[in-house]
């Protein structure tokens, strides 16, 4: 897959879980060609992905030619900007994109086409309704006519899909700021909060469906019942945690990434600690000290750092979001009403009920008011009735309150790492054993969990993990790595999974395969050519070939690893 949209993750490696999620959408997809799939609404609070899931789902449908879907992608900006520089700008991107999709060009879906060049290329390919476009909005700037330049602009995917008998997937990021941040005028002091309903009937495009964000629940719910009518859109609600396994990965690949030391036991802590929220992990392992993950102590200390710290990314981001939203709560009664409802939201709750609960001095309609301004602000959940109320089930979220507020309401500041400490012992003393729920996840990321455990483990023979190994003496690690790349003497590039260091000029060789199947005779063989090519480039070193083979080998490719000294394994041989 190419990946033509920079994504705000990085590496598009880092890109971890949402299986169910990409497996909603990718049949969604495949319906589009069939005018089936109804444009959709992804709806999360911030920091919960989407905008990872919208990049990623532009990239796959750009590089899957076959599916025949142009995508278009466009993320709104928390900034206000006139109509008529905007409009420009969405017809500037939407033929860039368009025009990148047919010549296969990747490098102008960011770096956009000028107006000059979109011309002549759409002189040159006979385009006739992009140069009509063009024409007329030449025409409008000069009139001074922004209105009729954004009908141009917003309705050109549908337009050109229905000339051209074409599907278009128009994808928008944070669609809510339509109501908010352009301007009728240019000294920026009119905002059209009608913006949305220019979408009114392009929503119902079958041939041009759309797929846009919102991070504030209500705000999107709200602008669609009154520009949209409700049942325009599907909505579709996102998690912000991933699953406990996806988390796991995650906590390999970003300690990977950023070459973090960690071992198994406190990759599932942080997992544990962090609720399998990507952008928590993320945070955590991104900003802590370079060993500083090593142990269980310097995992509580790392997640309360990120979580409390006055300047931590965590917490410098939650306090936007926080900022927007609770200002409109902004009375001790409420905030203690907030954090029951969080910390117990396994029930509903009703007015009275909080009342008698929490012993607050507000009448039952008082309360019912704050209630309702918090189910506005996204920070709860409608319980079911015009009475009842929710928590929502966001334990970073209520971490983040209970920091906050915690204080405020209680006279004293939360104990995080007493709490931490109590959930790492109870993980440790669970019923099974963190060997037996390695074992349980080794054919997902087995490569991460052997080289983890090689680098905490650092002195051992090799026959530790693999049998039929020549070389008995212990090894002592000073570096292991992944995805290890080198090239043929033809130019062919090759890739090991594993490569592990001992400071004796050493170097272990590990190839990692999680297939469903047996590994047979041709898979050792190519593993083999790799091993000689790598020699030939490190003369100086001496090579200890291994295989792990999550469902065993064949036969076949048992003999040969014997005869050849390939260190076998079908599990891993945990620290």
């Amino acid at each position: 897959m190419q990946y033509p949209l920079a994504e705000t993750i990085g590496n598009p490696d880092l890109f971890v879980g949402r299986h169910e999620e990409f497996e909603r959408l990718n049949e969604w997809l495949e319906l589009i060609p069939k005018r089936l799939s109804m444009s959709t609404v992804i709806l999360a609070r911030r920091k919960s992905g989407k905008t990872a899931i919208l990049e990623r789902v532009f990239n796959q449908v750009w590089s899957n030619n076959d599916l025949g879907i142009i995508p278009f992608y466009l993320s709104m900006r928390d900034k206000d900007i006139w109509i008529q520089q905007f409009a420009l700008n969405y017809y500037q991107t939407f033929a860039s994109h368009y025009i990148s999709f047919f010549e296969r060009d990747a490098n102008i879906v960011d770096n956009l086409l000028s107006f000059k060049k979109i011309k002549k290329y759409a002189a040159a390919k006979q385009i006739d309704i992009m140069i009509q476009d063009l024409d007329l909005l030449e025409n409008y700037q000069k009139q001074g006519t922004p209105g009729e330049i954004w009908d141009i602009a917003s309705s050109a995917p549908h337009r050109f899909a229905s000339v051209y008998d074409q599907r278009i997937l128009v994808i928008i990021d944070e669609f809510q700021y339509f109501s908010n941040h352009i301007f009728v005028d240019q000294k920026l002091e009119r905002c059209d909060k009608s913006m949305p309903g220019s979408f009114h009937r392009l929503v119902e495009s079958k041939i041009a469906p759309m797929l846009v964000s919102g991070s504030y629940v209500s705000w999107i719910i709200k602008i669609m019942a009154e520009y949209l009518e409700a049942g325009r859109l599907d909505k579709f609600f996102i998690s912000p945690y991933l699953t406990k396994d996806e988390g796991l990965r995650a906590v390999y690949k970003y300690t990977d990434h950023y070459n973090k030391p960690i071992t198994n036991q406190t990759a599932e802590q942080i997992n544990k600690l962090c609720m399998a929220d990507p952008f928590f992990i993320y945070c955590v392992i991104k900003n802590c000290k370079k060993n500083a993950l090593r142990t269980s102590e310097g995992v509580i200390n790392t997640v309360n750092t990120e979580l409390t710290g006055r300047h931590s990314r965590m917490s410098g981001t939650w306090a936007e979001y926080i900022n927007k939203t609770v200002a409109k709560i902004n009375d001790i009664n409420a905030k203690d009403i907030l954090l029951h409802l969080c910390k117990y939201n396994n029930r509903t709750w009703t007015p009275d009920e909080l009342k008698n609960k929490l012993n607050i001095d507000l009448s039952t309609k008082e309360i019912h008011i704050r209630l309702e301004q918090m189910l506005d602000a996204d920070l709860i959940e409608d319980g079911g009735s015009d009475i009842e109320y929710k928590g929502l089930t966001d334990g970073t979220l209520y971490l983040v309150l209970r920091h906050r507020f915690g204080k405020e309401i209680k006279h004293h500041s939360p104990d995080f790492k007493t709490d931490f400490q109590e959930q790492i012992e109870k993980l440790t003393h669970e019923k099974s054993s963190l060997k037996g729920r390695l074992n349980n996840l080794v054919g997902k990321f087995a490569e991460y969990q052997l080289a983890t455990d090689m680098r905490t483990r650092k002195k051992f023979p090799l026959s530790v993990y693999f049998s039929g190994v020549k070389d008995k003496k212990a090894l002592n690690i000073i570096d292991v790595s992944m995805r290890i790349k080198f090239q043929r003497s033809d130019g062919k590039e090759m890739e090991i999974d594993i490569k592990a260091e001992s400071d004796d000029k050493r170097l272990v060789l590990i190839e990692v395969k999680k297939w469903k199947q047996k590994v047979g005779v041709q898979v050792i063989r190519d593993f083999w050519e790799k091993i000689e090519v790598y020699a030939r480039l490190n003369k100086d070193k001496k090579i200890l070939p291994a295989f792990l083979s999550v469902s065993g080998f064949s036969a076949h490719a048992k003999k040969m690893c014997k005869e050849r000294y390939i260190g076998m394994a079908e599990a891993i041989a945990y620290l």
